[in-house]
């Protein structure tokens, strides 16, 4: 009788273990974010590099503090896409990272094909939200918009151990 209960908790304990990790991968560390306003979702101007808030409904977000690059949104806008392209910053090769499937308004793949496709562009809404992390918005033809955390050339090198540089700013010390 022994033997079994060893072995039951041999396979057991592996099994709890990996279903808690799942969990709070996909579930525990996410919170939704409320809409606060027309700060929710701003772009930067192309003639200037001021940023402007952009009218937007239906907008929707979530975000984790485990992480800098977990922040992800959808939101639907008036703005066309080719008054986007004429008036803000572009941002690209920041395709879009998964978001945990409960979050259904926003699905990377289908992002990345639009991106890909031409029938959505990706903006610039701000650099270094943290270190080596820019915010940054995609609107596609049809209205809709999304919204995501990218590494950006500097936070790339510094998160792979590779030597920054002088064109990065220096990293602040409690963020290390």
């Amino acid at each position: 009788m022994n033997g079994k209960m060893f072995v039951g908790l041999l396979l057991g304990a592996p099994l709890i273990v990996g279903a808690s990790v799942y969990y709070l991968q996909v579930y525990g560390f996410y919170e939704e974010i409320a809409p606060t306003g027309p700060r929710d979702v701003q772009l930067v101007l192309a003639d200037g590099g001021a940023t402007e808030p952009v009218a937007h409904a239906d907008f929707q977000a979530i975000d984790a503090d485990s992480s800098p690059i977990r922040y992800r949104a959808c939101f639907t806008t008036s703005v066309t896409l080719e008054d986007a392209r004429t008036l803000y910053v572009g941002a690209p090769k920041a395709l879009p990272r998964n978001a945990p499937g409960w979050f259904s308004c926003f699905d990377a793949t289908a992002i990345g094909g639009e991106i890909e496709a031409g029938t959505a562009s990706i903006f610039l809404s701000q650099k270094n939200i943290e270190y080596g992390v820019d915010r940054v918005v995609a609107i596609t033809e049809d209205g809709r918009g999304y919204i995501w955390h990218t590494l950006n050339d500097c936070g790339v090198k510094d998160y792979t151990g590779t030597t920054v540089g002088e064109a990065c700013p220096t990293r602040p010390m409690d963020d290390k």
